[in-house]
């Protein structure tokens, strides 16, 4: 370590006296009190201050001794009160990160119990969902009707996009499958399977919405859910819809006069019984047989499997 750097470690008074002293080989008060401009008396305490410190000897005529050997050893004693400063510093720092990751994994899921609040938290995530909702959606709903649900609307109109899996005894409910394609008029992409592994809602790819009390026990207790943000168990859940999503047969609304009847085929392929599509669609059983028919003549083929197969094969679903 150079001169210069060593004389850092000195007060600026005791520096510019050092190096005067280097420079005049060696002086007492008077001489270094003229060359400094101070007084005799500053002088000397001066060069008595630089031979306590071991950097100067003599008296009243003192020379400069190399400052190696003490500012090296202050330089030492610094340099390990500094190393000690950096482990504490260190230590604290893992401590922190720890308690961080805690606090933040404490944060990542958050319990809600009760039909009233999960409901409120549902219409919230609607509220402030930006761009997309996916939705599994099992028969007997535990916080919200389908119908009850008009904050979807709101979220339609102004751009978010919907999707949502229907479990097939969902559409048999009364209400329910009116209110599907009222929503898919609005732009819902639906679609149905027979049955889904849990309830679920997934707002931006950002917070989820997941119950918790399997339905065998749903009698025991009020409902609760999981509210999942950001983590890897919020990605698996998002896999687990996109993996579903892909089996799902499409739903879609009526189509034009010269379409085939799209929503009626929809609920053909899921596999809704006849009557339980007359009752919906508000027609007869014989009126549903008729179309099916019709839509078999279309399709040329004499079978409802083969009329689902043409019917993926051009596109209809």
């Amino acid at each position: 370590m150079r001169v210069n750097e060593r004389l850092d470690l000195l007060p600026v008074a005791e520096q510019q006296a050092y190096r005067l002293l280097l420079r005049m080989a060696g002086a007492g008060p008077a001489d270094l009190a003229v060359h400094a401009g101070i007084d005799v008396a500053d002088a000397a305490a001066l060069l008595e201050s630089l031979r306590d410190k071991g950097l100067a000897a003599g008296g009243p005529s003192f020379d400069a001794l190399p400052p190696d050997v003490v500012l090296g050893e202050v330089l030492l004693r610094e340099q390990q009160d500094l190393e000690a400063a950096r482990r504490m510093v260190a230590s604290l720092s893992e401590e922190y990160r720890t308690t961080a990751r805690r606090r933040s994994a404490d944060h990542l899921v958050e319990i809600v119990v009760g039909a009233g609040a999960l409901r409120q938290r549902l219409r919230e995530m609607q509220d402030s969902a930006r761009d997309e909702i996916l939705w599994f959606c099992r028969a007997n709903p535990i916080a919200m009707q389908g119908p009850e649900n008009t904050e979807e609307t709101s979220a339609l109109t102004r751009g978010v996009r919907y999707r949502a899996i229907y479990e097939r005894e969902l559409l048999e409910k009364p209400g329910e499958l009116d209110s599907i394609v009222e929503a898919i008029k609005l732009g819902e992409q639906s679609r149905t399977l027979p049955t889904l592994p849990v309830r679920l809602a997934i707002a931006d790819r950002a917070l989820a919405i997941c119950p918790l009390v399997p339905d065998a026990v749903r009698g025991l207790g009020e409902p609760s859910a999981a509210v999942i943000r950001s983590s890897e168990l919020l990605d698996a859940l998002i896999a687990l819809f996109e993996s579903y999503w892909e089996r799902a047969t499409p739903l879609f609304p009526y189509g034009a006069a010269e379409e085939p009847d799209r929503l009626l085929l929809s609920l053909i392929v899921a596999g809704m019984p006849d009557k339980s599509i007359a009752t919906h669609l508000g027609v007869s059983k014989r009126t549903v047989q008729r179309r099916v028919d019709r839509l078999m003549d279309v399709a040329g083929v004499d079978s409802r499997a083969g009329l689902a197969f043409q019917a993926a094969k051009r596109g209809w679903l």
